[in-house]
């Protein structure tokens, strides 16, 4: 047992480092790309609407389709935040680091794709950082954290599933599916902690996982965000 996580401490600090520098390349090259254009998401009367389009290019429909993916990794990142910085007294052995790992995934998206939005995310026309509230989770149980991060995982392969084929731009499509290939393995290893064998649970019998459109992601979100979120301008298929 202690030389598994002895090795798998090994692969996340050599993951990371590889990581973090790729990311810190990444930040620079994006943000630097797009420092003199304007916010594509306005916030108006506390509501944020990812909108804004363009029938002929549709690279405004993308924004604010990366701007939706932005806001759900902040929401997990937010998370796993959270959990880390107080987890629960009944954790398992190894538990708070596969936690962690989750959390720095996480941190990591986030980044990325706020450097991918550089000037056109839609948090740079907020005042203050959105406040997620986690209050309707139980956070105090091993049961009730593990519980909520397979919602939250799943409302996350879910949200990507359904997003990918909004997109117009091949560049955005590659840079979404690196973060649902990631997410999707979240989501098989919540699953497994869970429950045994129940890695593959929400794959259905045609072989396919589920894909949900933004307007049901954000139904099912909306508890945790502090203010009101529209995507109706954006498409459905």
């Amino acid at each position: 047992m202690s030389t598994f996580f002895l090795a798998r401490a090994m692969q996340r600090r050599s993951f990371f480092r590889a990581a973090g520098a790729t990311l810190a390349t990444s930040t620079l090259v994006l943000a630097g790309c797009k420092d003199d254009e304007e916010p594509a998401t306005p916030v108006v009367n506390n509501v944020i609407a990812f909108n804004g389009f363009d029938t002929t290019t549709r690279q405004p429909i993308d924004d604010g389709v990366l701007n939706y993916a932005y806001l759900l990794e902040q929401l997990e990142a937010a998370f796993y935040q959270k959990v880390v910085a107080s987890p629960p007294a009944d954790l398992l052995p190894g538990e708070l680091a596969y936690l962690t790992d989750l959390r720095d995934h996480e941190l990591i998206h986030r980044e990325y794709l706020k450097a991918l939005l550089g000037s056109k995310a839609y948090d740079v026309s907020l005042a203050a950082p959105l406040e997620f509230n986690f209050s309707s989770l139980t956070l105090t149980t091993r049961v009730g954290v593990w519980t909520a991060a397979r919602q939250l995982e799943d409302i996350g392969v879910a949200a990507y599933n359904g997003a990918g084929k909004l997109l117009v731009v091949t560049s955005n499509l590659l840079a979404l599916g690196k973060l649902a290939s990631v997410e999707a393995r979240h989501a098989a290893l919540v699953h497994e902690i869970l429950q045994s064998d129940s890695f593959a649970s929400t794959v259905g019998a045609d072989g396919l996982d589920d894909a949900k459109t933004p307007t049901e992601v954000i139904e099912l979100i909306k508890s945790f965000l502090p203010v009101e979120v529209s995507v109706a301008a954006l498409p459905t298929t």
